[in-house]
């Protein structure tokens, strides 16, 4: 696990100068890989490129030194992550005649594009951002995974190209101040984070997916191609009983592929159907016990950690349990928030770090259950999108108005319980009959009348959804696969995985996800939806195959998710911070938002008039980064 940079030079610039400029970049990730660094550059007369990485020593300590080089010198690679199946694809290489220096998963990336070029690419199982140099054909390929596990960021100017595994690095390298991105501003406000291609900067851009760069250093030509071309969702005929014994197959051997380390290894196990699974794995796949961790709140309400106890319990685990309370954030908030580079605000990445901090204490590698929603559809918004279909059809559109209406002024919450009030106005408040009302149910936190109103006229966007509904090939998302593969390009790659990497990279933890594994995630597609969903009961075919491995109803217990008690937080030891980012100057200086509205969003939230977290928490987050990065105040 590491981090990577790199930069081309379109003009012949001095080799020293682009080494000092990766040791710089190489310098502010130093978290992604404190066990050592790489570099390489080169300069002739048309250009000048460099390659950096950091490196956190998993696989092969003592020869995964990077960069690698080809036996002739003329191909360089400098890589980020893990592949899984880099043992199986050396096989076959050494069975075609190639031979290998070491023993890393690096090096087998570099001899199989040296053989099969960039046709190699789609036959990695793993979470990478990597960057080939090929001087043979004066090119150069950078690639992301295909979840997008891994981050890759990139920005093309005038007189350079940049790329980096974290935004900092691209940052702190231009000589000017970009602008706000519009797009990624209103993707931000609506979702809590900002998805691929964009960032909040303006001519910035993450690389998507399941994709990689082809960079003509002669021309100067930049073109962006897919990886892996995945095949539309079609369902299979198969039985309920064959398709249970698949995907119990099938995780086993992820959980398995993804346990290979030279390093300590453990869990995150916080007692959901997901990670509880993935930890029952890996348990029966060694005779040691093995190391779980949970993380708790001293707030009953927000703690879960009786429901991890049962599982390490079972297991027979070294079972580490951590609770914690508001003061525990207090002197890391800013550290985590700012560490991101851009707005993000999904509350579940505070006690995220947290746990990767206190984990990193006894290993360097754990599993994680991330991604079983998203494969097996267990999120409560996939209930939320079949009830839109039945209450659309059911309600007319007049009276569902001034039921929302109702709702709106009755069903306030005046703290941040987020109990049965607050989900039945989130509901009322998602519906639409235009089939958009998916959209509206991942705008954690603003739909598009809200943002409508507290944003200005000259930075507000209505129709920022587009381009997705053109990869995806589809206007109206209306299913169960639909809202899975919106959530595939959106919510998990600009959204879960950002959390995950950044809060757990920071503290040089690699966390793995076994269920976001290409051949379990196509299966799935084939499925028919009443076998991930049946009626109310969600992830009902990953239930039932591992249904006979725990206790009788332990699977059906509910779970309230990975939060924590912001809301409390905005209106306690964040509070004076807060009434300072709805200062009158600073809203005009900004000249951002609806300074009335805003100001009165927060301060109902504040006097508990109306409890608001999502919204304000939100806000709260995207003015720390603004103050950090363009008034540079801590």
């Amino acid at each position: 696990m590491c981090g990577i940079n790199g930069i081309i030079a379109k003009t012949n610039r001095n080799k020293d100068d682009i080494t000092a400029t990766l040791n710089a970049m190489n310098n502010l990730i130093i978290h992604r890989g404190p066990d050592e660094d790489g570099l390489f550059s080169e300069e002739n007369d048309q250009f000048t490129v460099g390659m950096g990485m950091r490196r956190l020593s998993i696989i092969d300590l003592s020869s995964g030194k990077q960069p690698i080089f080809s036996d002739d010198k003329q191909i360089v690679i400098v890589f980020n992550g893990e592949i899984y199946n880099y043992k199986i694809l050396k096989s076959k290489l050494e069975a075609d005649g190639v031979t290998f220096k070491t023993s890393s998963d690096t090096e087998v990336i570099l001899k199989a594009y040296e053989k099969f070029g960039v046709a190699s690419f789609q036959w990695l199982d793993g979470m990478y951002g990597f960057s080939i140099y090929d001087k043979n054909i004066n090119k150069l390929f950078i690639a992301r995974d295909f979840f997008g596990e891994k981050p890759l960021y990139y920005t093309h100017t005038d007189k350079e190209f940049i790329w980096a595994s974290e935004l900092k690095s691209i940052i702190n390298t231009i000589d000017f101040t970009p602008n706000i991105s519009k797009k990624g501003l209103n993707l931000y406000f609506r979702l809590t984070y900002i998805p691929a291609p964009h960032t909040i900067y303006e001519n910035i851009f993450k690389l998507e997916a399941n994709h990689y760069i082809e960079y003509d250093l002669v021309s100067h030509h930049t073109a962006i191609h897919k990886i892996n071309t995945e095949p539309k969702p079609k369902v299979v005929d198969i039985s309920f009983e064959d398709a249970k014994a698949k995907t119990k197959d099938l995780v086993y051997k992820s959980v398995d592929s993804r346990s290979i380390a030279d390093v300590g290894l453990g869990t995150f196990l916080s007692g959901g159907v997901d990670s509880s699974i993935i930890s029952l794995c890996l348990a029966q796949s060694t005779d040691k016990k093995i190391d779980t961790f949970s993380i708790g709140f001293k707030k009953a309400s927000y703690d879960e950690t009786d429901k991890s106890r049962v599982v390490a319990k079972m297991l027979k685990s070294n079972h580490h349990e951590f609770i914690i309370d508001e003061n525990d954030l207090k002197n890391n908030i800013h550290e985590i928030l700012v560490n991101f580079d851009e707005p993000f605000s999904d509350t579940a990445a505070l006690p995220t770090h947290l746990l990767s901090e206190k984990t990193r204490e006894h290993v360097t590698v754990a599993l994680t259950g991330d991604g079983g929603d998203e494969v097996f559809g267990g999120y409560n918004k996939y209930y939320i999108g079949k009830m839109n279909s039945r209450y659309s059809s059911i309600v007319p559109k007049g009276l569902h108005k001034s039921i929302s209406k109702l709702s709106n002024k009755y069903l306030i919450d005046k703290d941040d319980s987020r109990g049965k009030k607050f989900q039945i106005n989130k509901l009322l408040n998602a519906i639409n009959y235009e089939g958009d009302f998916y959209w509206n149910i991942i705008s954690l936190a603003n739909t598009s009348n809200q943002l409508s109103e507290i944003m200005s006229p000259d930075y507000y966007e209505a129709n920022i959804f587009q381009e997705y509904k053109d990869v995806l090939g589809k206007q109206k998302i209306e299913t169960l696969t639909d809202f899975r593969l919106v959530d595939q390009i959106l919510s998990l790659e600009g959204g879960m995985l950002a959390k995950v990497d950044r809060t757990s990279m920071m503290t040089s933890l690699e966390c793995r996800a076994p269920f976001l594994n290409k051949d379990l995630w196509e299966f799935a597609n084939t499925l028919p939806e009443n076998y991930l969903m049946k009626g109310w009961n969600k992830k009902h075919i990953l239930k039932e195959a591992f249904r006979d491995q725990f206790p009788k109803e332990f699977l059906e217990k509910g779970k309230s998710g990975f939060g924590s008690p912001t809301g409390d937080w905005l209106r306690q030891s964040l509070r004076s911070e807060l009434e300072s980012y709805i200062e009158p100057e600073l809203l005009k200086s900004q000249g951002i938002f609806n300074a009335e509205i805003i100001t009165n969003l927060v301060k109902d939230h504040l006097d508990s008039k109306k409890d608001s977290t999502f919204r304000v928490w939100n806000y709260y987050c995207f003015q720390k980064w603004y103050k950090y990065n363009f008034l540079k105040q801590n």
